[in-house]
């Protein structure tokens, strides 16, 4: 967000209804225990798979990263290709666990999700996601902006930020759009796999068993790859940003072109 001089007059905005507050902060938790558990679940049976390596005979892309990980770490661990899941899921022999703690988080991620909706519809909040004709002009500025932030300030040259019609730019938008897919898409493809009997026609959908199985890990990592992004861009916006999904109000100066 743009800084106002001093002497340039400020007006409160409503900006995030309650129920949108709410069910964002509660997605966190949610979401460190889906993807704990998941992990837990996915090395029982993992979904992405090369062909085995000819000195260890692995075939998971994360044994790889994690033996990579320790072996950068210095890690001492007696099996070091099992660093991710050790560090990230609930541990060895735990599939039966993370199942049934997976589908206790999964309801309560599918009961927040209705709540965040609901207060999206309540707020209006809805109308700021959807995408617009302006979007790629406006989110090519805005990409623009981002890199070159930390090189304009290092010259100490003026870098002034792009303005921006509406709750959110258009880098925004189609980030929280495309977000709200994922979870929709995860949701569904979990369906798809927990129930492939009772809904076939949901599992063929994508196309199959496995293709639910690749679609739900894909969207897994796109929902917990966002999480880094997204604390930072809210960082680098300003204290203003984080204090609305908060209070839900956000301080605009007067005649800033922002709206709804």
């Amino acid at each position: 967000m743009r800084r106002a001089p001093a002497d340039t007059p400020a007006r409160v905005v409503r900006k995030h209804h309650a129920l949108v507050r709410l069910a964002h902060w509660i997605n966190v938790p949610l979401l460190l225990g889906l993807v704990a558990s998941g992990l837990s679940i996915y090395w029982a049976a993992p979904v992405f798979q090369h062909a085995p390596d000819p000195l260890t005979q692995r075939r998971d892309w994360l044994l790889d990263i994690g033996a990579w990980v320790a072996a950068l770490l210095h890690d001492p661990a007696p099996y070091p290709a099992e660093w991710i899941y050790d560090h990230f899921a609930f541990g060895a022999g735990q599939l039966a666990a993370a199942l049934r703690v997976h589908w206790l988080l999964a309801y309560a991620f599918m009961a927040n999700g209705a709540l965040y909706a609901l207060g999206l519809a309540a707020g209006g909040g809805w109308r700021a996601l959807l995408p617009r004709a302006s979007d790629p002009a406006e989110a090519f500025a805005m990409l623009r902006f981002y890199l070159g932030t930390v090189p304009m300030a290092l010259l100490r040259r003026p870098w002034p930020h792009p303005e921006v019609v509406g709750k959110y730019n258009a880098l925004q938008r189609g980030a929280y759009f495309t977000m709200a897919l994922a979870g929709a898409l995860v949701v569904l493809s979990g369906w798809a796999m927990h129930k492939p009997s009772q809904l076939g026609w949901l599992e063929r959908l994508f196309g199959s068993y496995e293709g639910a199985r690749v679609v739900h890990c894909a969207c897994m990592l796109a929902l917990a790859a966002f999480i880094v992004p997204h604390v930072a861009l809210v960082a680098a916006d300003g204290w203003d940003t984080f204090r609305s999904m908060v209070v839900g109000w956000s301080r605009r100066v007067k005649g800033e072109r922002h709206g709804r």
